[in-house]
């Protein structure tokens, strides 16, 4: 949680915060990548007063771990993440609102604002989505990683000349059978010399 009353409500008044605080879990991109659960987050914050309410803008900085989606070996990788966002005074919200506004909209309207309560803030919902558009969808431990061999699974980092035949599965039944056509004139033509021969003779 984060403090406003020193700030006070001038419009224009403006306060710095540097912070550490504990990842909350499941912050990142589940199964994928994230930071883990109780590591340092480093915030750096700037609060501004407005008519409204608190501007908040800062920069989240944090250590992520994930798996290489080519090669599935652990990674590690920087993560830094801006936000901004307005934590809105519950009675300023009274004053702009329109007496002929429909309650409905209202209604609506505030599940998409955060609001500050007795001057305290909480970040963790505004840092989460932060953080989670800034990791890659599909980390790679280095952008010239080769991955797995798709037929027996070997790192191909670790074995560059690594290579199976290739075999298009789509001609295996004919390359049988050409195979067993080729056997079978081989037979042929084995027993059709001692006929020749007997012809001949004759």
């Amino acid at each position: 949680m984060f403090d406003t009353h020193e700030l006070g409500r001038r419009p224009g008044a403006l306060k710095r915060l540097t912070r550490s605080v504990n990842a909350p879990k499941d912050f990142g991109i589940d199964g994928v990548v994230g930071v883990p659960e109780g590591a340092p987050v480093e915030l750096d914050v700037r609060l501004e007063s407005v008519m409204e309410g608190v501007l908040v803008t800062g920069t989240a900085r944090a250590s992520a771990e994930g798996e290489c989606v080519r090669c599935l070996e652990p990674l590690s990788l920087e993560v830094e993440a801006d936000f901004q966002e307005m934590f809105s005074y519950p009675d300023a919200d009274d004053r702009n609102r329109s007496k002929t506004a429909d309650p409905v909209d209202d209604a609506e309207d505030d599940e998409d604002r955060f609001f500050l309560e007795d001057g305290l803030f909480d970040l963790e919902s505004v840092l989460r989505d932060a953080v989670v558009l800034a990791l890659p969808m599909q980390p790679v431990c280095r952008e010239t990683c080769a991955g797995l061999c798709s037929e027996c699974g070997v790192r191909l980092d670790e074995n560059p000349g690594h290579h199976h035949e290739a075999l298009d599965i789509r001609w295996a039944a004919l390359q049988g059978l050409a195979e067993t056509v080729q056997d079978g004139e081989k037979d042929n033509m084995g027993g059709a010399e001692p006929g020749v021969d007997e012809k001949q003779e004759k």
